[in-house]
């Protein structure tokens, strides 16, 4: 297990990660620090349990935006794809439709 040294608000953490997260859990520490100086710079210094529940708030706010990106994104693909599964669909049958009016026709055509 590795241990990860992070700077949050100005105070020192050891945290633990497996093996290889060192890299990411540091990125992910220096995310979060920044969204607390940018809380600090709006609303002060109003103590690391508020500020740390505020920036929870805040991240978790834009995990909701962006989840809500994805299902959006998701549901335009589904809906392509209906739109696509529709075209050959019709595309099939209009073959089909096409083969018999010329099966028709052929048939006029020798009687």
């Amino acid at each position: 297990m590795a241990h990860v040294s992070v700077s949050i608000n100005g105070r020192k953490y050891q945290i633990a990660c497996e093996d290889g997260q060192e890299a990411h859990l540091a990125r992910l520490a220096a995310y979060v620090d920044r969204r607390i100086n940018e809380l600090v710079a709006s609303v002060g210094q109003v103590g690391d349990a508020q500020l740390l529940v505020m920036a929870g708030l805040v991240i978790a706010d834009e995990l909701s935006d962006a989840y809500a990106e994805v299902e959006s994104l998701k549901a335009g693909d589904r809906a392509a794809t209906v739109r696509l599964d529709a075209e050959e669909n019709l595309g099939a049958a209009m073959d089909s439709l096409a083969q018999r009016i010329e099966g028709v026709a052929a048939r006029l055509k020798g009687a």
